[in-house]
C-alpha cells in the first residue's frame, strides 16, 4: 500500500456508541489514501468488537490504560505514518471530500505545513447542524479566504484553526503535538500558536467535517469561558508570550475575543435561566451579556426579560423551529458536503 496522505489520530474514551459513524465516515472518502489510528484509551471490549467489524489494513487499533486526551492522541501520532495527520475525535464525522480537498490544496501549495478547514456543527440532542459552522464560532466571522496564511496574531486574536484540520507529521512532531510540556493548557491552542510562529499554516473555507456540540462538553462550547480564559493565558506562556507586552492592536484583538465569549457565556446562561422560570436570574445574566458587548441582539433580550419575561419563554421553541428549518433547508443545498451513508441526524446519537 502507498503511504497515506492523511493519518487520522482518533482517542476512544466511552464513546463506543459513536464510533461505528465516525469510522464509516473515514472509509467513505473519495481519495482512499488515509490511514485511521484508533486508540482504546481504556481498554475497552466494547471497542475492540467494534473495529474488528472494519476489516481493512487501513484502520489500526492500539490499546492502553486511560492516559487521557492529549494521551491517546500521542499514542495515535506516534504510530502514524502519513505525510500529514489529522485529529480525529471519536464522535466526529467527515466530509467524504475531506482527503481529496486537502490532498489538491497541498498540491498546488506544496511548502504548506497545515491546512486548516471549516466544519458544520450539529446538535447533540436532535441531530439538527448549525448553518455558521466553526469559524462562524470563532473571530474569524465570515470564513477565511482560500489559502490566506495565518500568524501568530491571529492565534492570538482567537482565530484558533479547527482541530481536525491537518497538519505536515514533521511540523505536528517538532512542535510537540499535544505534549506541550505545561498542565493546564488547550494543546489544541499550544499546537496553533507554535505551528504559526515557525511554519506555513494555511485556511481554506471548504467545511471538510462535521462535529458534535454537546450540552456536557466544555471542550465543544466557548461557553466555558472562565476555563477558557486560564488555559489560553497559560498558551500564551508556552509560547514565551506576555499578554501585558503584546502590541496594543494584538492585545485588543484578544480582549475583544474574550468579551465575545463571555457575551455568548451569559446569554446562554440567560436562556438556561429562563427556560427553568428563574427570571430574576435570567435579567442579571442578559444585563450582563450586555455590558460585555453593546448590541442591539443584547438589548432587545434585556427589554423583552424585563417587560415579558413569559412571551420571551414562549417565543423560544418558536424560534427553535425556524432556525432547524432555515437549517435543514440549507443542508439540502449543501448536500455535497455530508459524510456518504452518515447524515447529522443519523448519527446524533451521542
Amino acid at each position: 500500500m502507498p503511504a497515506p496522505s492523511v493519518s487520522f489520530l482518533t482517542p476512544v474514551y466511552r464513546t463506543e456508541s459513536y464510533l461505528p459513524a465516525t469510522i464509516e465516515s473515514v472509509l467513505a472518502q473519495s481519495d482512499p489514501c488515509w490511514e485511521l489510528i484508533l486508540v482504546d484509551n481504556g481498554m475497552s471490549d466494547e471497542a475492540v468488537r467494534i473495529v474488528a467489524q472494519y476489516p481493512d489494513a487501513r484502520i489500526r487499533l492500539l490499546r492502553q490504560q486511560n492516559n487521557g486526551y492529549a494521551g491517546g492522541v500521542m499514542a495515535a501520532s506516534s504510530a502514524a505514518s502519513g505525510e500529514f495527520i489529522a485529529v480525529l475525535d471519536s464522535d466526529d464525522l467527515l466530509a467524504s471530500d475531506y482527503v481529496a480537498s486537502v490532498a489538491a490544496f497541498i498540491r498546488t501549495h506544496p511548502g504548506v505545513d497545515a491546512v486548516g478547514c471549516d466544519a458544520y456543527q450539529f446538535s447533540d440532542g436532535n441531530g439538527e447542524s448549525f448553518i455558521s459552522g466553526y469559524f462562524r464560532s470563532t473571530a474569524l466571522r465570515r470564513g477565511p479566504r482560500r489559502g490566506r496564511r495565518l500568524t501568530v496574531d491571529d492565534v492570538l486574536a482567537g482565530e484558533v484553526p479547527y482541530y481536525s484540520s491537518a497538519i505536515r507529521r514533521t511540523a505536528w512532531n517538532q512542535v510537540g503535538g499535544y505534549a506541550p510540556g505545561m498542565a493546564d493548557v488547550d494543546e489544541s491552542v499550544v499546537v496553533w500558536l507554535r505551528l504559526t510562529e515557525k511554519y506555513d499554516v494555511r485556511l481554506i473555507p471548504d467545511k471538510l467535517a462535521w462535529y458534535r456540540v454537546r450540552d456536557t462538553s466544555l471542550s465543544r462550547d466557548p461557553a466555558g469561558v472562565d476555563d477558557f480564559e486560564r488555559r489560553l493565558l497559560r498558551s500564551f506562556e508556552s509560547l514565551g508570550t506576555d499578554p501585558a507586552r503584546m502590541p496594543a492592536h494584538t492585545r485588543r484583538a484578544v480582549e475583544r475575543n474574550l468579551r465575545r465569549l463571555r457575551f455568548q457565556q451569559a446569554m446562554r446562561r440567560a436562556r438556561g435561566a429562563l427556560l427553568d422560570d428563574d427570571v430574576h436570574a435570567a435579567r442579571i445574566f442578559a444585563r450582563t451579556a450586555l455590558a460585555q458587548r453593546p448590541c442591539l441582539r443584547g438589548a432587545a433580550v434585556v427589554a423583552a426579560l424585563s417587560v415579558a419575561p413569559r412571551a420571551a419563554k414562549a417565543a423560544h421553541p418558536v424560534k427553535q423551529r425556524m432556525t432547524g428549518a432555515c437549517t435543514r433547508a440549507a443542508r439540502r443545498t449543501k448536500a455535497r458536503l455530508r459524510p456518504v451513508g452518515a447524515s447529522p441526524r443519523a448519527t446524533a446519537v451521542r
